[in-house]
């Protein structure tokens, strides 16, 4: 798992949480071409959360390993809100879509619906299209810095070791890892407890969503699982 550079991004949106800034190189995982013919079309939405709702749906997690705190739902979007939609899709139930144009990551429920979910993205350059699958799963993760980011960025060199699971660790409570042709492509979609960052580009390719959502997201996704991400 990488960050890169990046991370200064998040950190002006709160300098007292890195938590979820997590940064990739990039790869290329497909042709645009090969999603010509998955024949997906997203339909309006058929209601969202209030906020009230929201604030029910983000509330704190407390029986965590480490107790999840409250969004402050004001500054997120609420088309960014978890929420069922049309979405016309011939792919399998529980396939994840990734529409970084949009920051919304789908999961097709089948009869025509998916759960919505709003994201951070890749940032402009580290942006790909392709299909992956989901390689592995971890609740709580170590992050590990590569070699390339520690020459970039020495100050990370003191978790060369690994960065113990918690609040402040990157990877944040989730990850979903995702490989290609049985190798990890050191892309992740991960869970992030920064608001501000859902519906931006701040990652160098990796898929944030909030704690609340990645955890349930996570609940529902099995390793093997499909995705496919669409061209921005």
């Amino acid at each position: 798992m990488i960050i890169d550079d990046g991370i200064a991004d998040a950190r002006n949106l709160e300098q007292t949480n890195p938590s979820g800034l997590s940064n990739r190189r990039s790869f290329l995982l497909g042709s645009a071409a090969a999603l010509a013919s998955i024949g997906l079309a997203a339909c309006t939405t058929s209601g969202g959360m209030s906020f009230a709702e929201a604030e029910r749906a983000y509330g704190p997690v407390p029986d965590e390993r480490f107790p999840i705190p409250a969004v402050n739902v004001s500054k997120i979007n609420p088309k960014y809100y978890r929420r069922k939609v049309r979405y016309d899709s011939a792919e399998a139930v529980g396939t994840i879509i990734i529409d970084p144009s949009h920051y919304y990551v789908y999961r097709i429920e089948g009869e025509g619906l998916a759960t919505r979910y709003g994201a951070n993205v890749g940032r402009s350059g580290f942006l790909w299209s392709g299909d992956a699958y989901i390689g592995r799963k971890a609740e709580w993760p170590v992050w590990t810095p590569p070699r390339e980011m520690i020459q970039r960025q020495p100050e990370v060199a003191k978790y060369a070791g690994g960065m113990a699971p918690g609040l402040g660790n990157p990877l944040g409570a989730r990850t979903l890892y995702l490989y290609q042709n049985g190798v990890y492509t050191l892309y992740t979609i991960y869970s992030t407890s920064i608001p501000e960052t859902i519906g931006t580009n701040i990652s160098s390719g990796c898929i944030g969503l909030l704690s609340q959502d990645m955890i349930d997201l996570y609940s529902r996704t099995p390793v093997d699982t499909k995705v496919i991400v669409l061209p921005a």
